[in-house]
């Protein structure tokens, strides 16, 4: 039984320049950080002793015998592409809800990676899980994704991710003097909208012209290095949030699907209570609405928006972990001997016996497995 840990994250500025049809021209850069809530994914070899072969468990219960019947697109695809040819379970929960705009879908991809990894005995760095994302979620499934949350997910902490024309991702972390970090997360609130979206299909809205928006982009880009500078030096800490509104309003532009006539609003209430600056945490349409706010304003933010949920958070610097390892009895021998076998169709007491269901039989599912980092050329652009 394998059990790992993987962060969400928040991202402050830069989003959009991650997207490789504009960093693989223009090169880009995000500011963002991961937080204590995370997605925990539990997984062990299923013993041959079920009518199944794969249990799945996310905001699904998924009992099938063969691999291409998995309706979850990851599980699916990452137990094929790492070539696993034992019966494999599942387990999904998470601190938030999918589809909020925390990278919470490529928390789960990296999370899922990390512990299959380990099912099969090999511990593998945190580049070589970025990598391993990106070529699964850009590559293998298509997905409309940009690189920074599978970078975050992977990392862990404050960073500053930077995303250089080659396909090379740098993961730096920004070093602050003591009390400065503390400082800037004692003044962030983060709501719950209610608004679940599909990142990738906001993005679609915008991504297939990112060049004709290059000025909005490099005005997002230069807001990392604004920001960073900010945070290194001795200006109010209050800078910070008005950088987040200039940010805010820049992204906007970039497509109407970003935001909408209610995230607009509440974001309206929440500068009127106090708040200085804020976002929607991902690709936008919805999610999690981040605000800077003095503490002094917080009750009256709060009160502002009774209707949403309010979740308190902090930073946190570990990345993806695997968090609980037991070597569980080795069912290998008695798997491999049922395959050989036509064992009875399980049924209830009563039901006639189906002698046309053979037992279900290894599929070939064969995908090419990505090379090691530095063993050849990055990820392609999507």
């Amino acid at each position: 039984m394998i059990l790992s840990r993987t962060p969400f994250r928040i991202s402050f500025f830069g989003g959009g320049t991650d997207y490789p049809g504009w960093y693989r021209q223009h090169g880009g850069a995000v500011l963002s950080t991961t937080i204590d809530k995370y997605c925990y994914l539990s997984v062990r070899y299923l013993p041959p002793f079920f009518d199944y072969r794969y249990r799945v468990v996310w905001s699904k219960v998924e009992n099938r015998r063969r691999l291409e019947d998995i309706e979850h697109p990851v599980v699916r695809c990452l137990i094929g592409h790492l070539g696993i040819d034992r019966g494999v379970e599942v387990h999904h929960v998470g601190d938030l809800p999918a589809r909020s705009g925390m990278g919470s879908s490529s928390a789960f991809t990296v999370g899922l990676l990390h512990a299959l990894h380990a099912l099969e005995g090999r511990m593998v760095g945190k580049q070589e899980l970025l990598h391993q994302a990106l070529f699964v979620e850009q590559e293998l499934l298509r997905e409309t994704v940009g690189s920074q949350d599978q970078a975050a997910a992977a990392h862990g902490g404050f960073n500053r991710i930077t995303f250089a024309p080659t396909g090379e991702i740098a993961v730096t972390p920004v070093l602050l003097r003591p009390g400065r970090a503390a400082e800037l997360d004692d003044h962030l609130m983060l709501f719950y909208t209610g608004i679940a979206r599909t990142a990738a299909t906001v993005a679609q809205s915008y991504v297939a012209d990112l060049p004709q928006k290059r000025r909005h982009l490099r005005i997002l880009r230069d807001l990392v290095d604004e920001s960073i500078e900010l945070l290194a030096s001795e200006r109010s800490i209050a800078e910070f949030g008005l950088l987040l509104d200039e940010a805010w309003h820049s992204k906007k532009s970039l497509g109407a699907g970003i935001s909408n006539d209610a995230v607009d609003t509440l974001y309206a209430r929440a500068k009127a209570a106090g708040a200085l600056g804020g976002k929607l945490t991902g690709a936008g349409g919805g999610g999690f609405l981040l605000l800077f706010v003095p503490p002094a304003q917080q009750a009256a933010v709060r009160e502002a928006l009774p209707e949403l949920v309010h979740v308190p958070f902090r930073f946190e610097n570990s990345g993806s972990q695997i968090i609980f390892y037991d070597r569980e009895q080795d069912f290998a021998p008695a798997e491999a001997e049922r395959r050989g076998r036509a064992i009875a169709a399980f049924r209830e007491l009563g039901e006639p016996l189906a002698d046309d269901e053979p037992p279900a039989e290894p599929v070939d599912f064969t995908i090419p497995y990505p090379e090691p980092v530095g063993a050849g050329a990055a990820p392609k652009s999507s």
